[in-house]
């Protein structure tokens, strides 16, 4: 609980690399800063990437670099100021070569909790960016800890990405009858407008994992400008139609209450799925199909 006994709401963002994870999860960030909360975006990924857009491009010293450099550190010196007062984390990782990746997060969160930042920062939201290729170690730890209240994953329609957003519900599944964090849904990252394919099959995995959809969320050049320009699309282009999206998912996700266990596909079962769609893709694009299929 916070000092004047609100709760802090804590999620967890999880992803494959490259799904657009760290972009999606510094815009919800931003659109709830814009929306007058107090917000910490805790990066969890290795490369300590996750908060550079919130800092104008700018990158920050992580929980083990200042470890390793100190021996000790107070909390106060691993956490910077970025956009409308966002507060900003990297956990880091090891050395090249050396250690365990998931050290950093567990790591982090013991020294942020063992100095009571959370409380003392009066947070309304802690936002965890977590590396979902691989759901195992430290990168488990907001799940299996219960230390977020809520997961969400994002994840395209493409099969390596819902393959990976399948192994987090495992993971979700496997602790949560001990206490860990529930899935909130799925967050579908370039899906264009235009392919109605893509949503669909977004949508098929959604119903048969007994999750939902919080927002669809189109690839667009936007994105690409503002994060050249060392920024999130809520800072750079607040008024563009991406913009608006960002807005709608941090809404969604402020209003967003019941979270659940998922029902993760056994491989098999995800093997034939993927079969199954690869095959009615297959037909429309070569025209084979003309009926209810075509016009999914």
């Amino acid at each position: 609980m916070a000092k004047n006994g609100k709760a802090i709401k804590q999620i967890a963002i999880y992803g494959k690399g490259g799904i657009g994870k760290s972009t999606t999860t510094s815009n919800l960030s931003a659109a709830l800063a814009d929306l007058g909360y107090k917000v910490m975006q805790f990066g969890c990924d290795p490369k300590a990437d996750s908060t550079n857009t919130l800092r104008d491009g700018s990158y920050i010293p992580t929980v083990l670099e200042l470890l390793r450099d100190r021996g000790s550190v107070n909390a106060h010196d691993a956490i910077f100021v970025g956009y409308n007062g966002i507060y900003c984390v990297e956990a880091g990782g090891p050395a090249p070569g050396v250690g365990c990746a998931g050290r950093g997060i567990i790591t982090a969160v013991q020294l942020l909790k063992e100095q009571d930042i959370f409380e003392e920062l009066d947070l309304d939201y802690v936002i965890y960016d977590v590396l979902g290729d691989v759901v195992c170690g430290g990168f488990a730890v907001p799940i299996r800890e219960g230390i977020a209240q809520h997961v969400f994953t994002v994840s395209s329609s493409d099969f390596m990405a819902i393959y990976a957003a399948n192994n987090l519900f495992k993971g979700i599944q496997k602790y949560s009858n001990s206490g860990g964090a529930l899935l909130g849904g799925i967050i579908a990252n370039s899906v264009s407008p235009e392919s109605n394919y893509q949503r669909s099959i977004i949508d098929d995995f959604a119903a048969r994992t007994s999750t939902q959809i919080m927002q669809y969320i189109p690839r667009s050049v936007t994105v690409t400008q503002s994060e050249l320009s060392g920024k999130t699309t809520i800072e750079a282009a607040p008024d563009s139609a991406q913009a608006k999206v960002y807005r709608e998912l941090a809404r969604r996700i402020d209003e967003h209450v019941d979270s659940k266990t998922p029902t993760p596909l056994e491989p098999s079962q995800l093997r034939d799925w993927a079969a199954e769609w690869s095959d009615q893709i297959l037909a429309i694009e070569t025209g084979e199909v003309r009926t209810e299929a075509a016009n999914i």
